[in-house]
């Protein structure tokens, strides 16, 4: 059994998604993050970087204690190779998925991050910034979109992996980025496929069961968007 500190954010998306794909047994253990529940001690304990999702592996395969980990990326990278399933298992192909991995890590999810506050959130809009993060989100699109126009049917080719699971959740919101999807047709294609996966579905009517309002509001936008070093201390 796993257990799953998540909330309905896409890098939680990430996880759910390999969790229904793999069949995995889990329970999810909602953080509400608008109200602040990531900074419970318990949770700190397991996700010192005070953000979703984390989980806990009740049976890693050293057999010894309960293994924690945080950080999506790891968290997608330690189930492909626990189940061995996601992530091919020859030096090219496992390196291929990971750069795409990483390269959502390091790129696709912090620059749509910023996309979102700027556009969304910020308290007055901020024109250069706007343009910024738009343009370099598009970009990255446009990137994914060449990639996958090389005739793959997913980003690592044949096989769906946790390269494509780390990549849906940021492109769903396309229209919240100010990106219109049919510039992009590789890209389109590929986000149709992955979007009528029976366990996308899953993953994201769970999302639905546990959370219908919006994760940022007037309420919680200070908790979210104001920390320093003083929320670690």
């Amino acid at each position: 059994m796993l257990d799953l500190h998540y909330w309905t954010t896409p890098n939680g998306h990430k996880v759910t998604m390999f969790l229904e794909e793999a069949a995995l047994p889990y329970r999810i253990l909602p953080v509400h993050i608008g109200r602040g529940e990531q900074f419970a001690p318990e949770f700190l304990r397991i996700a010192p970087n005070n953000r979703i999702p984390a989980i806990v592996d009740h049976a890693p395969a050293d057999g010894g204690a309960p293994l924690s980990l945080f950080e999506s990326g790891a968290i997608l990278q330690y189930l492909a190779d626990k189940t061995q399933r996601f992530i091919p298992q020859d030096l090219r192909g496992r390196n291929l998925v990971l750069q795409w991995l990483y390269w959502q890590m390091g790129g696709l999810g912090p620059m749509a991050g910023q996309n979102h506050h700027f556009v969304q959130y910020a308290p007055e809009p901020l024109p250069y910034a706007i343009e910024r993060y738009v343009k370099e989100t598009s970009r990255l699109y446009g990137v994914l979109n060449k990639h996958l126009g090389d005739g793959r049917t997913f980003i690592a080719g044949d096989g769906y992996s946790i390269a494509d699971m780390a990549c849906y959740p940021w492109i769903l919101p396309h229209e919240r980025q100010r990106q219109v999807l049919s510039d992009f047709p590789h890209l389109q294609a590929w986000f149709e496929r992955v979007r009528k996966r029976p366990a996308t579905v899953r993953a994201y009517q769970k999302a639905n069961e546990i959370n219908t309002a919006p994760v940022v509001d007037a309420a919680s936008r200070g908790l979210l968007f104001g920390q320093d070093a003083g929320v670690v201390r």
